[in-house]
């Protein structure tokens, strides 16, 4: 299984057998001026209907759309509701987590995450293999609240997103505050990187993947 960040919370994941799954596409803004998505998926995902994550028609190929529990492609992807800030839904509203497992690898998308996670969440997410985590605060979970998030769902390896960068101008913090102090650290220097059960790393690892667009 592969995957590509290609930007903000936006990857493009690739099964052995060639399908191809998008999350949260972005739309190009002047705040957000990663390059147009010109990728094509048999599936996306939404965690929430955001300018910054529910482009679809962005994705070339007619992909299904996936906004909750749904079978696509002989794939299960499982929705867990939660909120986009820490009131209760009451300032930004909804955010889906995606749980979906490709090639035998366990994957887990966060969305915009604005909060901590409830027990009763923690044991609907289940076991996670590849966890994608939003770190840039304000608009969603922070540095230390990700980290906490990390240790509830003890993730083999974790994937950051949703952060500033030369392409996100929006006010939020970069990925530094998250991966600080850290063990296991890689700065992959690519936009992609390849998963399965028998390569994952034996202990808790970051990955920071450079963005594609």
């Amino acid at each position: 299984m592969k995957v590509k960040f290609l930007g903000h919370a936006s990857f493009l994941i690739t099964s052995s057998s060639g399908t191809k799954i998008i999350t949260d596409p972005y739309e190009r803004t002047d705040r957000l001026v990663y390059d147009e998505i010109n990728e094509t998926a048999d599936i996306v995902t939404v965690s929430h209907d955001h300018h910054d994550h529910g482009n679809t028609g962005a994705v070339k190929g007619s992909p299904a759309v996936v906004k909750g529990n749904a079978n696509e492609k002989n794939i299960r992807f499982r929705g867990i509701s939660t909120r986009h800030d820490d009131a209760g839904g009451s300032q930004r509203g909804r955010n889906t987590v995606f749980c979906f497992e490709v090639d035998g690898v366990k994957l887990c998308h966060l969305g915009d995450l604005g909060h901590l996670l409830a027990p009763e969440q923690v044991r609907e997410i289940g076991a996670v293999d590849v966890l994608f985590i939003p770190v840039g605060g304000n608009y969603t979970i922070d540095a230390a609240a990700a980290t906490k998030v990390r240790e509830q769902l003890k993730p083999r390896v974790t994937i950051p997103m949703h952060f500033r960068n030369e392409k996100c101008f929006f006010p939020i913090a970069g990925v530094d505050d998250f991966i600080k102090g850290k063990a296991n650290v890689i700065r992959a220097g690519s936009s992609e990187a390849e998963f399965s059960p028998s390569a994952l790393p034996a202990g808790p690892q970051v990955m920071v993947l450079k963005h594609a667009k």
